[in-house]
Parts: C-alpha cells; structure tokens; sequence
C-alpha cells in the first residue's frame, strides 16, 4: 500500500480504526438523542448535556493519556485507551437515570480524550514524511468512517436492538486490542528519544511555545464547531424537524459520510501539493455556497445533496490537520500537545449542540438555522485563521524511515 513497509500499514490500520471506532462509539449518541429523551421523559436539549459533557472533558483525557504516552509509548497508552472507552460505553447501556447516563458519558469522554493523540502521533512518527499529507487524510477520515459506521449499524438494529442494545454493540473496539497487540510496533521517532534520554517537559513547552498553543486551541475551538456544528444535530433535523423516518435518515447519514471520508483524503493529498494552508481555506471557504442546501432545502434528496457537498468540505478541512498539528508542535510532545490543544478547542466548542437547539427553539424549532448560523460563521473564522498562520508542509520528522526508503530505492 503506497509502498509503504508492513510496520507501516499496520500502524496506518490500527490508528485509523483506533480513531473510526471511537468515533463510531460517539455518534451512537447523536441518533439517538430523541429516543433517550422519550425513554427518560426528558426534553432533547437535556439529552445535549451528554454531547457538551463529553467534548467538555476530553482534553482531560488528552492530557493523561498523551503525557503517558509520551513516557511509555504510544502503543501500550492507546491499548489501555480502547480498553478504557470501550468499557464505558458499554456501561451506559444499563444506565438506570438520565443523571447516571450523563456520569457514564463524562467518564467515556475523558477515555475519549485520549485517542485522537496518540494514535496520530503512533502514524504520524511511523510512515514516510511524503506520505504525511495522505496518512494525514487517511487518518482523519477514520472520524466520519465511525459516523458511517454508527448510521449503518443504526439503520439495520436499532428497531431490533433499541438505544440500550445500540450502546452495547458500542462495545466492539475492544477487539481491535489483539491485532494492535500483535501486528503493531512502536513509534521509531518515540523509540530513538527513549534511546538518547530524551524528554520535554509539557509545562515548560507550553511557557515558551504559549503564543502557539492558544493560536492552536483558538483554531481547534473553530474546528470543532465546523465539524460537531454540521453533525450533531443533523440526525435530529431529519427527524424532528423534516419527519424522516430512521432508515432515511441513516441513508442519508450513510452518503454524507461517504463525502466525509471522500473529502478528508482529496484535501490530505492536496496539501502535498499546494500546502496546508491553501488546502485548509478552499475548503472552508466552498462551504460557504452549499449553507441553503444544506440547511434550508426541502426534501431528502436535496437536504441529501446538500449534506454530501457540505461534508466533503468539512472534512476535507479537517483531513489537513493530523499533518499540521503534528508538524507545527514542538518535538517529543506531539502525542500529548496535538491532542491537547485539539481537545481544549472541543472544550470550547462543546455547547455547540445545546446553542444550536436554543437557536433553534427560539425560532420556531428551525434547526436548519440554528446549524447555518454556527457552520457559516466558522467557515469564515477558519479561513482567516489559517490565512495568518505558516504553513508546515515538507517537515521532516521520521527521518529513519526516510533514510530506509532512500536505501530500498538505491538498492532496487
């Protein structure tokens, strides 16, 4: 695959399940919103608490899990992850309460935290620098891969299984531990920092790169909120507000995170070639003319469409930015500071749902709104964030595997 080594493909395996699996665990819940409402007699926007709650405590899990892995590597920190978020998930599926259901979910938050991380940081540091971009794409599309995952598996067994069986079934990733366990070797870049005592210290990082970090955490806040701010609550404007039943809304689901996953990789690549930058800001910026059909058109085929251009532009944004976070951290903090600033940004964009919904009631229960208003603004917000940022693309970091692959093509 892409002549890469298989040392590599299985790093590129296992990190991009790693990511799709945990996303897939997460948007469970946003199907289900309006059903745990009904089961607990609750409104939906109490029923939001559970998304805010989890974005909100997930940089605590970035921190742990990432600063663990900066000292005991990347491979044993991400098992002891997916053990962890696999397990919570499956214990909401008893919850008895709606108070319970939102401890369960503040819990799994903080053992989501950790993925995003350290899996980037175990592919980044493991495949060739050329391929970084495509890795970087590859990598990110694991995100709306598990948003596909969770509509599909939606569609098929939630009249079966119900929201309680739909968190168990949640519980799958805890598989992916064998093959991480046997097939999957240690980062190389980790490995020769352990060999020459090499360690950097989070607080003093933070002190001397801290003009970095909140440009970063500023930009992450507007990330999250172009991604949780076009997905969250979509399944719910189906719904609610459109009348769709589950399995147009899961085929709906199923074809925007096609464009998702579509998207992520064609912007990845792209920025091999004209840049991270200029990737990043095409992509916000086309989001822009599909804001009415996304939000506004009537119709599945057309709110259909509308989803699929919008998604592809979201996500080919974000496909970008494994790669830049990666490349613009200082070295031997990019398990722990990528997905720190990027969870603290989540921390920020975490009341996105419920301000979506308080948009949305306040005008006659127009969710189409609501969602435009948020994804609009953003899209504006990343463009000229980035526009004031540098660009990172040719960075060198895994110069071993380079050297490898300079050896195999003179030997050959």
């Amino acid at each position: 695959m892409f002549g890469w080594t298989p040392r590599q493909r299985n790093v590129a395996i296992a990190s991009f399940l790693s990511w799709t699996l945990d996303a897939f665990d997460f948007f469970l819940l946003v199907f289900l919103l309006s059903d745990i409402a009904s089961s607990y007699h609750v409104d939906i926007k109490e029923v939001t608490l559970a998304i805010l709650l989890t974005l909100a405590v997930r940089p605590i899990g970035a921190l742990l899990f990432g600063r663990a892995a900066e000292k005991y590597g990347r491979k044993p920190v991400l098992m002891v992850n997916i053990l962890f978020f696999s397990f919570f998930e499956l214990c909401t599926a008893a919850a008895p309460s709606l108070t319970v259901f939102l401890i369960l979910r503040v819990i799994y938050g903080v053992a989501m935290g950790g993925v995003w991380g350290v899996a980037s940081s175990l592919a980044m540091e493991t495949i060739p620098d050329r391929s970084r971009g495509l890795m970087s794409g590859i990598f990110q599309a694991g995100y709306p891969f598990g948003y596909l995952l969770a509509g599909v598996v939606y569609g098929l067994l939630f009249s079966v299984v119900g929201w309680r069986g739909m968190f168990v079934i949640g519980a799958v990733p805890i598989f992916l531990l064998p093959f991480i366990y046997f097939k999957v070797q240690e980062s190389p870049v980790w490995l020769a920092a352990r060999e020459r005592h090499e360690s950097t210290a989070l607080l003093p990082a933070l002190k001397t790169h801290w003009k970095l970090c909140v440009y970063l955490v500023v930009l992450m806040a507007a990330f999250n909120f172009f991604s949780h701010g076009t997905q969250d609550l979509y399944p719910t404007f189906l719904k609610v507000q459109h009348g769709f039943d589950a399995h147009t809304v899961s085929i709906i689901a199923i074809c925007y995170n096609i464009a998702s996953i579509m998207g992520g990789v064609t912007f990845g690549v792209l920025s091999e070639r004209i840049g991270r930058k200029k990737a990043i800001i095409i992509a916000a910026l086309l989001s822009l003319p599909v804001l009415p059909l996304w939000a506004f058109a009537g119709g599945s085929w057309m709110l259909g469409l509308g989803a699929f251009l919008m998604q592809f532009m979201v996500q080919g944004a974000w496909g970008v930015i494994p790669s830049y976070l990666t490349e613009l951290v200082p070295d031997n903090t990019r398990a722990v500071l990528p997905g720190f600033v990027y969870q603290l940004g989540n921390l920020i964009a975490s009341v996105n749902a419920t301000l979506q919904v308080y948009i949305a009631e306040s005008h006659g229960h127009n969710y189409g709104l609501g969602m435009a208003m948020v994804a609009g603004t953003v899209a504006i917000v990343i463009s000229v964030l980035v526009f004031f940022g540098r660009d990172t693309r040719g960075k060198v970091i895994n110069a071993a595997s380079n050297a490898k692959e300079a050896n195999v093509s003179t030997s050959t």
